[in-house]
């Protein structure tokens, strides 16, 4: 198997900014915005996000524990998908670690290369036996409940045993599973989001009304590599303020990129900071109507596990956080052939060093010594 080249200040409200490092920091600043508000108003939110167990804890009958018992270093696992029924096996179009540090002063954001291939452990609840195939498709190994069935739930366990085989990390404080659909529902009740646009992209999905492409009629059963035809939205260097849809079509591609999904996941990473900034804005913050309308979007993009604790609880326990406060990372890594078959992705040995310096909270003095793991914004 070997690697061949490259496919491809005011006062501002606490919660609204510790929640920005939890959900990548887009999801859960919302939630803190609420305590500005009304008691009434965080109960709405709290309630209205979905949370379950999402780490196969729940037969441990653990009692939630003080807002206080939140600290340092924590580990926060981030799982991005497509909607799909109970009927259809679950992948993970994106997953992304936040990393912050004791002290809760910065937030450290990396991806997993969807594609990435790597030992998935065995899962006895599905009779999963554990083998090595790309990251994504652990979900869908740990997801089945039987008579067809698939709960996305069962399958985010899996899924994070299998990134923390990767990284060493051995226990998540909390994680979340993103509904990509619902991004653009919170973009549009922000108003739209203002993004800086590193590259020229065109749209594999959709046309420049936003509308689907259509579908080649030969490609109906998904076996090609480019199965849309027709016009394509395009996506400029610039800086714009982009509506819901814009936003996550841009981050969402990848084909025709110099660096395929590398590039996808710098895009998604600065849509993410990018959500937090407009957030936390005086736009919405201020607005007790679109504040509502952000919190209720938010609410039905969110699948949430605090373990123990919701998602009110984590933003007072991050209440010191900015948006700025928010690093990203990105991991080195290339393609994978078995001759000229391509199988996926691998990272190169460095990557294992940054894991290290994840586990023992020292990435802050990593980035000084490896500065290139700085993801370009």
């Amino acid at each position: 198997m070997a690697k061949s080249g490259k496919p491809r200040t005011k006062r501002r409200s606490p919660l609204w900014a510790r929640l920005c490092a939890i959900f990548g920091c887009a999801l859960m600043v919302l939630s803190g915005g609420a305590l500005i508000t009304s008691q009434a108003l965080v109960a709405r939110y709290a309630g209205a996000v979905e949370t379950k167990d999402l780490f196969g804890n729940a037969a441990k009958g653990a009692a939630k524990q003080p807002v206080s018992d939140i600290k340092g270093p924590l580990n926060i696992l981030l799982v991005g998908i497509d909607p799909r029924d109970a009927t259809t096996a679950p992948l993970s179009d994106s997953i992304i670690v936040v990393h912050i540090p004791a002290g809760l002063k910065q937030a450290y954001l990396f991806s997993i290369p969807r594609d990435l291939r790597v030992e998935i452990p065995p899962f006895p609840k599905t009779g999963f036996q554990g083998g090595t195939s790309k990251i994504n498709a652990a979900m869908s190994y740990g997801s089945s409940i039987g008579n067809g069935k698939h709960d996305v739930a069962q399958g985010f366990d899996l899924l994070a045993k299998t990134v923390g085989k990767l990284t060493g990390i051995k226990r998540f404080d909390a994680g979340a599973i993103i509904n990509f659909s619902g991004f653009k529902d919170i973009v549009d009740a922000m108003g739209g989001v203002t993004m800086t646009i590193d590259q020229d992209v065109k749209s594999e999905h959709l046309q420049p009304n936003g509308k689907p492409r259509p579908r080649r009629p030969e490609c109906a059963d998904n076996s090609c590599a480019h199965p849309y035809i027709g016009p394509q939205a395009e996506y400029k260097k610039g800086t714009y303020h982009l509506k819901g849809w814009q936003a996550l079509d841009y981050c969402r591609q990848r084909y025709g990129l110099p660096h395929s999904d590398y590039d996808r996941q710098r895009h998604q990473q600065q849509f993410i900071k990018a959500m937090a900034q407009q957030a936390l804005s005086k736009d919405v913050v201020t607005n007790p109507i679109k504040l509502d309308h952000v919190l209720r979007a938010a609410g039905d993009a969110l699948i949430f596990d605090g373990n123990g604790h919701n998602v009110v609880d984590w933003g007072l326990a991050l209440r010191g956080l900015r948006s700025d406060d928010m690093t990203l990372i990105k991991l080195p890594g290339d393609s994978l052939f078995n001759g000229k078959s391509y199988i996926g992705e691998g990272l190169e040995p460095s990557a294992q060093q940054f894991f290290a310096s994840v586990n023992d909270d020292s990435i802050a003095s990593f980035l000084v010594d490896n500065p290139s793991f700085l993801q370009k914004l």
